[in-house]
């Protein structure tokens, strides 16, 4: 018997899955059917119930992570996937947004392969991309913006905070809260006009989002109205569309009899 027949005999398959930006209609159809299949979940914090209730068949397992708050430490979420793909053959572990940003895929991935065990990764719509679509406000416009970075101050617990910021036209970062007030200052510091426009969104996809239109000046005193997770826009394109009139919509004229 080889080496991966041997493991395979031992372990189960793992499947990482994003989970989407907190809508449970916005997972994809191939999540969605591996958490209808699966014997085994383990789920962030910011899972929905409306999301668990799409695998009633499976062991639900807490994993609890969330930036800024007290979690379960990486190392011990591993050793969980790895115990539970010692007992079951089919494991989902489900993350918020997109497993592959921001979603400490990397050290989960590295922590399986070590063991031989067989895993796979679904991807999921990323809370930059959710916000966008829920605000009407495009990330990208001709002749205004054409970059965009996604970015986030969180580090490991061993490494400096990070100190300097992308050159994009559009930035996106996640897990903003106080972090984002750090960004406001520095770009403010930095030079840039106090009314760059920047889109501020609370709880993204979910019934209780919350959207703010502010200037970065007035970023630090908008964030104080915020307590669910934030993801924050800066840039020209997310300024408000004014329209003409003559790029005003027209009421049809049709009739329906």
């Amino acid at each position: 018997m080889s080496l991966h027949e041997e493991t395979a005999s031992i372990y189960g398959k793992v499947w990482l899955v994003g989970a989407g930006p907190g809508a449970a209609d916005l997972i994809t159809v191939r999540g969605a059917r591996l958490l209808s299949e699966a014997e085994v979940v383990l789920y962030d914090a910011l899972v929905t119930d409306d999301m668990l209730a799409l695998c009633p068949q499976a062991v639900l397992i807490s994993v609890g992570k969330r930036c800024a708050q007290r979690s379960m430490a990486q190392l011990e979420i591993n050793r969980q996937i790895i115990d539970a793909a010692k007992k079951y053959r089919r494991v989902v572990r489900l993350k918020g947004g997109d497993p592959m940003l921001f979603g400490r895929a990397d050290e989960e991935l590295r922590a399986l392969e070590s063991h031989g065990i067989d895993c796979a990764v679904v991807p999921g719509i990323t809370a930059a991309m959710a916000a966008a679509a829920s605000s009407k406000q495009p990330l990208t416009i001709r002749g205004v913006a054409r970059s965009v970075a996604f970015f986030t101050s969180s580090t490991a617990p061993d490494m400096p905070e990070q100190s300097t910021l992308p050159a994009c036209d559009t930035l996106v970062q996640y897990m903003g809260g106080r972090e984002a007030v750090k960004t406001a200052r520095h770009l403010l510091a930095l030079g840039h006009p106090a009314d760059t426009p920047v889109l501020v969104v609370e709880n993204c996809s979910r019934a209780d989002e919350h959207i703010l239109r502010l200037p970065l000046s007035q970023l630090e005193a908008g964030l104080a109205q915020c307590s669910g997770p934030v993801l924050m826009m800066i840039g020209a394109a997310m300024a408000a569309r004014d329209l003409t009139p003559q790029e005003q919509p027209k009421e049809s004229s049709d009739q329906i009899d």
